[in-house]
């Protein structure tokens, strides 16, 4: 938005009267929900595509499932089928296009579909840090427990890493919940939809010791009750975790108190 001059400001309040400025300014400012299209979801039971169902339940938005009960291949043959050359999940098909990158799609649902949901207001003291944890979950948090996980199950180590390890993402996720119940802050946000993944890798794979966690385990309680939630395990996971991958059977001592 092109910003006017305080003496432009003042001429522009005088010409059409300051209420009538507010409202043409918040007009401008505030975002209309477009209409939801068809949306159709390609998943994997206990992968990232989980996200985008649970936020679906949280919006309480119709949408198509599409993957087969108890049978990774069979569904990842459903993504091949789309004949997208980057055949992932999630995958979500809206209208004409095909979408990859879990956070992508969540940030063009609530974008487009239902601007203010999920996430504080923009003028928000917590927006700010809303959006960093959108992008911490991939960028830094899972990013850093596979590289971890990979090294490890090839190699197990002795010591962590003197720089940034799985151990240290994961710290700076705990710490920011002893001071705040939700990664959105004080409220639910898509943050905590998006964090959830890669924090029960964190813990599911042995790359931490959760019980160093207890902010997170408290989260994750609070996440697990929520209703959306339990509609999205009911249509996306109704037979517990299929494939899981092998823990570590070691991971470094911790040099954290």
């Amino acid at each position: 938005m092109l910003r006017q001059s305080a003496a432009g400001l003042m001429l522009i309040a005088a010409a059409i009267g300051a209420p009538q400025m507010a409202q043409a300014e918040s007009k401008t400012t505030q975002m209309e929900a477009m209409p939801m299209p068809d949306l159709t979801i390609y998943h994997l039971e206990g992968r990232r595509s989980e996200r985008i169902v649970w936020l679906m339940e949280e919006l309480e938005m119709p949408y198509k499932l599409e993957y087969v009960r108890g049978d990774l291949m069979a569904s990842m043959a459903k993504v091949r089928g789309l004949g997208h050359e980057m055949a992932m999940v999630p995958t979500v098909v809206i209208d004409d296009h095909i979408l990859v990158e879990s956070g992508a799609i969540i940030d063009t649902i609530l974008t487009r579909y239902a601007p203010g949901k999920l996430a504080p207001a923009r003028d928000s003291e917590f927006y700010p840090e809303h959006v960093m944890w959108m992008h911490y979950a991939e960028g830094s948090l899972a990013a850093r427990l596979f590289s971890d996980y990979r090294a490890w199950r090839t190699n197990p180590p002795t010591e962590r890493s003197r720089f940034v390890d799985s151990e240290a993402v994961v710290q700076y996720s705990e710490n920011y919940l002893a001071k705040h119940p939700w990664f959105g802050g004080a409220e639910f946000s898509a943050a905590d939809i998006m964090m959830l993944f890669p924090l029960n890798v964190a813990t599911g794979l042995n790359l931490v010791d959760k019980e160093k966690f207890p902010n997170i385990a408290a989260w994750k309680v609070k996440i697990e009750a929520r209703p959306a939630y339990k509609r999205m395990l009911a249509a996306a996971r109704p037979d517990g975790m299929i494939g899981n991958l092998p823990p570590v059977t070691q991971h470094p001592p911790s040099e954290r108190k």
